[in-house]
């Protein structure tokens, strides 16, 4: 028996077959390139190789580079401590053609030594667990009825920061701001983006000493100050000395630091001051960088000056300010920190676009430093990144098309792309393309055969200016139920609306400040990623499920009809009660706005309630709000 057992152990293959079918994955490392020496069947299969035995880990997966592993795996051999990781986010290309793929991993990496006791190799394992993750987006993203602690604190600090980031024509702008690691505690960190009367843009990150209600009051104070001297002056200098003797005045304000950079977009110049601040880090685009060098001014409140150093910024490269809250990270030395930060912020430009990467240069500038260093250390205090990249401004949409239905659709593909070019956020896209749809349905309607024509421009301000002309004479009809809605509509939606009626046509110029906001982000968001949103289908759906018909798409002139036809028949002609579910819908003209109140009057001469659901925050929630439509924001 004991000769049988010594025989089965001893089996080569049999050890081979057990490595090869165990239910993790696992992969051996030898040598300072990290040499793929043993490779487990799940992990082959998870990686689309089928040899990658004898290759560097960096050629079997080249898109490593960037997201902070290999550098992790150079760390455990350097010091020979092990490292591990939960729910990593990692973008994988599962074969060389295929495209990169989010997937989530909890890891071990433990170093193997040799016999006189140096690191020899590494030996990693793993465990995909995506699914897990994505069941925990999902409850996170469903509404909850009642708002925790944190989620209060969260709220507080949105409406403490700014409600959104200038969207410009050749700078694009962004932020990323994460919270201490605590449930109840708000922060002290901020930032700001300050369109400039004379067309530059003022870049500010502040950092407040403490945390709590106290530190974030004193920010808020703060802020107001320096972005009305900002806002009325122009000048970063007058700026910051009237900052300081607020600082003075507030107690809680001493030694609070701001880094306050004015860029100037047309030819790339930058003053700026750091203010007991760290230094601003700029990035070329090949990943290259370079910290610019401190203006050795003191923290406020000291009643010291607030010299200014110049300095240029190349199109295409990243000006990134910061707090010291990346840098200062439990475990890492500042020192090293601050190199880490150069390495992966130069990364994020670089290589992630390689990768498939939808967000910006700037975007990403601000969303992988936090992702891939605090996943690594965790943090204890607030972390706020501001990222401004000098880019060629979008091409405009000039379209002239016939007035007839299908132009409606070819005007909102137009338009969502100019307005995805310049980085427009959700909401002020949803505004902006609402509006232009109810201009482009009225030209369609009034102006006969001929030809329907839209402009946009984007101002140094951050001000959208967009004209829909054609040859026709509107009219101002008086409204028949929810008729008449869509000049009402866009007015309400846009911040300016003017109408020119002249002999030869009509012109309407809507006026529109765009922004897009910052990721204001929670640990767990960190460690797990933000759920990505599937992109928008431009077809209307119907479908009915447990008393509720769910509607997705856009609804406009041109599929209003398709709404009406579906609810006479899920409603059974007004006789039957059902909930209207809007939270699919992509657009909501004034002719589904008149579906919906015709809908809700024909159930209710019946007696029979016709419920519409849009949940907070959706396109037709912003709608029906506007046009006080009656609607639930909650499932119940």
């Amino acid at each position: 028996m004991a000769d049988d057992l010594a025989s089965r152990v001893g089996d080569a293959d049999t050890v081979v077959r057990t490595f090869d079918e165990m239910p993790v994955m696992v992969i051996g490392l030898d040598g300072p390139d990290h040499v793929v020496t043993a490779a487990s069947g799940l992990y082959r299969r998870f990686i689309g190789v089928d040899d990658p035995i004898g290759r560097p880990v960096r050629d079997v997966l080249p898109e490593l580079r960037g997201q902070h592993l290999v550098e992790l795996l150079d760390r455990v051999r350097e010091t020979g401590i092990a490292e591990a990781g939960g729910e990593w986010r990692v973008l994988l290309r599962r074969g060389r053609d295929a495209a990169p793929e989010e997937v989530f991993l909890d890891f071990a990496v433990e170093p193997r030594r040799a016999r006189d006791g140096a690191v020899a190799g590494l030996i990693a394992s793993a465990v995909d667990v995506t699914a897990r993750v994505r069941e925990r987006q999902a409850a996170r993203a469903a509404p909850a009825e009642h708002e925790p602690a944190h989620d209060l604190v969260r709220s507080l600090q949105r409406h403490l920061l700014p409600a959104g980031l200038p969207v410009l024509p050749t700078v694009q702008v962004a932020a990323s701001y994460l919270l201490a690691d605590a449930a109840d505690a708000a922060g002290g960190d901020w930032f700001d983006a300050v369109p400039l009367f004379d067309g530059r843009v003022a870049l500010v990150v502040g950092d407040v000493v403490g945390h709590g209600m106290a530190a974030s009051a004193t920010m808020g104070q703060l802020r107001a100050v320096l972005l009305d001297r900002l806002d009325g002056t122009g000048d970063a200098g007058l700026a910051l000395a009237a900052l300081d003797r607020t600082a003075r005045r507030l107690p809680d304000a001493r030694a609070a630091t701001v880094c306050v950079a004015v860029l100037d977009p047309a030819d790339g110049s930058l003053v700026y001051c750091t203010a007991g601040h760290p230094p601003p880090l700029l990035i070329a685009p090949d990943g290259s960088t370079r910290y610019l060098p401190m203006t050795g001014a003191g923290p406020l409140g000291a009643g010291a000056g607030f010299p200014m150093r110049r300095d240029r910024v190349e199109v295409g490269e990243v000006l990134l300010l910061y707090s010291d809250g990346i840098v200062e990270r439990p475990g890492r030395a500042p020192a090293a920190a601050t190199v880490e930060l150069t390495q992966v912020a130069g990364a994020a430009v670089a290589d992630w676009e390689r990768l498939g990467s939808v967000l910006s240069a700037a975007e990403r500038a601000c969303a992988h430093p936090v992702e891939l260093l605090v996943r690594a250390t965790g943090h204890t205090d607030d972390i706020t990144l501001l990222a401004a990249q000098r880019v060629a401004p979008a091409e405009d949409v000039r379209v002239e098309l016939p007035a007839e239905p299908a132009t409606l659709r070819a005007v909102r593909q137009a338009l969502a792309g100019w307005l995805a070019r310049v980085g427009a956020g959700s909401a002020a896209a949803s505004a902006v393309q609402h509006a232009i749809g109810e201009l482009v349905t009225n030209a369609v309607e009034h102006s006969g055969t001929g030809p329907v024509r839209v402009r946009t421009g984007l101002g140094g301000d951050g001000v959208a200016e967009i004209e829909v002309a054609d040859a026709g004479r509107w009219r101002d009809r008086p409204p028949e139920g929810a008729r008449g809605l869509g000049l009402t509509m866009t007015a309400e939606l846009v911040d300016e609306l003017r109408v020119e009626r002249t002999e030869t046509g009509t012109t309407a110029t809507v006026r529109h400040r765009l922004t897009r906001p910052a990721r204001l982000l929670t640990a767990d968001e960190v460690a797990s990623g933000v759920p990505r949103r599937p992109p928008p289908s431009d077809r209307l759906g119907l479908a009915r499920h447990d008393g509720r018909v769910v509607v997705t798409g856009p609804v406009d002139a041109r599929t209003a009809s398709e709404l009406d036809v579906g609810l006479r028949r899920h409603t059974s002609g007004g006789t039957r009660s059902v909930t209207v579910d809007l939270s699919g819908v992509t657009h909501l003209a004034s002719a589904g706005v008149s579906v919906l109140h015709v809908a809700v009057a024909r159930n209710a001469a019946n007696d029979v309630p016709l419920r519409i659901y849009a949940p907070a925050g959706s396109v037709a929630q912003h709608v029906l709000a506007v046009v006080a439509l009656d609607h639930s924001t909650s499932e119940g």
